[in-house]
């Protein structure tokens, strides 16, 4: 089996390097597609020697799809610039490489969160499949959570180690991209002409709050596990308000 490691990147400086140096002892090639970012993440893909190349943006099933058609290998190892393989899973890898009969592989994703690695909150275990053959797989899904399909004749089998995530460095860069996430998936459930009523965000809110620190023991995560559970509460508001926007426009 080879191997081409593949990223998406925009405005990544802080992250791409230590992403590109985790997967070099196991791709064979390493390609990186960047949005134009205006940060180094050029400069630093370049230094680090991966084949580079720059897109508009096109969503993120789009763009992922587009980056796997410039892959030379047969299976794509897809990360994102703010992960990383820890050794135990470089070494799961480095085996599949003699590997006669390759399926689909996933990972169990360990997040760190402002500094803290996250073992509740619904964040963790956090299996990805992110090892996949090139031909018959792609990402689906028009503005947000893209899913992978892969050939039904394939098995998923589960590596051991973790794919490091390193998310969030401050609660503000939280709320921020929740709420981002949430603004298109607002937009998603509004093309398919969801509704909600006026209380549907204050009761989401709530529930999400309960169900990630209360049912999913963020409260064993402490402090921070709070602010996950308050952050995602908060965007779930903001979910539900901003398709109540969307409807109430497209009646004008």
């Amino acid at each position: 089996m080879k191997i081409s490691a593949a990223i998406i990147t925009l405005n990544e400086e802080r992250n791409i390097k230590r992403c590109i140096e985790s997967l070099m002892d196991v791709a064979d090639e390493i390609i990186v597609l960047d949005a134009f970012s205006i940060d180094n993440t050029k400069e630093i893909c370049e230094n680090a020697g991966v084949r580079f190349f720059q897109k508009e943006w096109m969503g993120y099933s789009a763009s992922k799809n587009y980056l796997n058609s410039l892959a030379q290998h047969e299976y794509i190892l897809s990360l994102d610039a703010d992960e990383a393989l820890d050794s135990t899973l470089k070494n799961e890898i480095l085996k599949l490489k003699n590997e006669s009969n390759p399926q689909v592989y996933s990972f169990n994703r360990l997040t760190n969160y402002c500094g803290t690695w996250i073992k509740h909150s619904g964040w963790y275990p956090d299996i990805k499949i992110r090892l996949f053959p090139k031909e018959g797989s792609y990402w689906d899904g028009e503005f947000v959570h893209e899913e992978l399909r892969y050939p039904e004749n394939l098995k998923v089998i589960q590596l051991k180690g973790h794919l490091l995530h390193y998310s969030y460095y401050n609660y503000k860069e939280h709320r921020e991209r929740a709420d981002k996430y949430s603004r298109l998936t607002a937009l998603k459930m509004h093309k398919k002409g969801k509704k909600c009523s006026w209380i549907k965000p204050y009761l989401s809110g709530i529930a999400r709050f309960i169900g990630m620190f209360l049912i999913k023991r963020g409260f064993l995560d402490g402090y921070k596990g709070f602010k996950i559970a308050l952050i995602s509460a908060q965007s779930n508001i903001f979910k539900y308000k901003e398709l109540i926007r969307l409807n109430h426009e497209s009646k004008r």
